[in-house]
């Protein structure tokens, strides 16, 4: 109880916004490189095999990394009931596409060498394909729509409206600058697999890997690049006009939020938050270039740090708004107006404080025993155990 009332709201809505952050990025370094190799399979293996190293790469990791997904999703409907309610009712869709590929993914990598034929191994390699490749272009899509703020209103009781039909809310999703963002995250989960691949596998597999996900690298530094000035030129940011209480009520409509100038004008307010974008792009360039020389465990290190930077200055550069409306901008969900009580974060802080050490350390001691490189030897000579 004495702990309880040290922690005022407005510092717990802070604490659980950036939580949400470091779990969404826990994500994306983990499962992240699991939908890199899954879109990388058919490119960089062209073997059974040789695709079967690949596959094997992943997958004793694959579902344990699935875990950080589950608690992003738990604490967006914990902690941000408003913003788990208006995201998902609006990009319904788009989140039933990714779950299906989630659901395709895990069925394939069980089917997959069930039987010999070539036809049949082939059709699920490409669903694995698609069960990478399609999550990282959709959440890539989502941000970016985040960014130029979704058409989404709030009742008198709060009940959220989109404007437009249900397949509509879909296709108007598919905005040059989300596409653009759809980009930078597709290739960046690509360079992140393939470094991956460069430490856990070696020969034909790595080379490949090394090629594509320098590319891969490029792409993602120039996309992001771009997208960057278009944010400071091409699209409106929002601001808080009237003096928000942080300690007030969950009430969006209380806010007045008007849209003009850019949202780079947080880095004049917070300067500090430009170390964001230089981790994005150093990470960048020190994958690139680690990819190019070879190098294997520091690779996967800046790859991270490029992934870190990245979505850390979308969190950043955005606060402290979640999720902006363009249809009516005081309808916008802030980190000040759209979260639980106060006893309810303090509760779920409790918790997180006592399990997320706990998978950290389970993470961490699996992939201590699971290190090393998967082989043609280690395939071929355990096939029946193996994927």
């Amino acid at each position: 109880m004495i702990l309880f009332e040290m922690i005022d709201y407005d510092t717990l809505r802070v604490i659980w916004w950036a939580l949400l952050g470091v779990l969404l990025i826990g994500f994306a370094l983990t499962d992240g490189f699991d939908m890199g190799v899954g879109a990388l399979l058919p490119f960089v293996a062209k073997t059974d095999v040789e695709r079967r190293v690949v596959i094997n790469t992943v997958g004793p990791v694959w579902e344990g990394n699935q875990v950080w997904f589950i608690l992003g999703g738990g604490a967006i409907f914990a902690a941000w009931p408003p913003l788990y309610a208006v995201s998902f009712s609006g990009f319904y869709l788009a989140m039933f596409v990714v779950l299906a590929a989630f659901i395709v993914r895990p069925v394939a990598f069980k089917y997959r060498s069930k039987r010999e034929g070539a036809t049949w191994r082939e059709r699920w390699d490409w669903a694995l394909f698609a069960g990478g490749a399609v999550p990282a272009i959709i959440f890539g899509v989502a941000v970016g729509n985040v960014l130029l703020g979704v058409p989404f209103h709030l009742t008198e009781d709060l009940m959220p409206m989109y404007n437009g039909s249900f397949y509509g809310k879909f296709l108007g999703l598919l905005r040059p600058f989300a596409l653009l963002a759809g980009v930078v995250s597709f290739s960046m989960l690509l360079m992140h697999g393939a470094a991956w691949l460069t430490l856990k596998t070696e020969g034909v597999i790595a080379a490949r890997a090394r090629r594509i996900g320098t590319v891969a690298g490029m792409v993602t530094a120039g996309g992001y690049a771009l997208a960057g000035l278009w944010l400071a030129v091409g699209i409106d940011g929002f601001a808080l006009v009237n003096e928000v209480v942080p300690a007030g009520p969950s009430n969006p409509l209380y806010s007045e939020v008007s849209r003009e100038g850019s949202w780079l004008v947080a880095y004049a307010a917070r300067p500090w938050i430009i170390v964001a974008p230089v981790m994005g792009f150093l990470g960048i360039a020190l994958a690139v270039m680690g990819l190019r020389a070879g190098r294997e465990v520091s690779t996967l290190l800046w790859s991270k740090m490029a992934i870190t930077g990245i979505i850390a200055s979308v969190g950043l550069t955005m606060f402290p708004f979640i999720l902006p409306s363009t249809v009516n901008p005081d309808a916008s969900l802030t980190v000040w107006d759209a979260s639980s009580s106060h006893q309810t974060l303090f509760i779920m802080l409790v918790c997180a404080l006592i399990f997320m050490p706990l998978i950290l350390v389970y993470t961490a001691w699996v992939y201590r025993v699971l290190w090393g490189k998967v082989t043609e030897t280690d395939v071929t000579e355990h096939a029946d155990t193996l994927y």
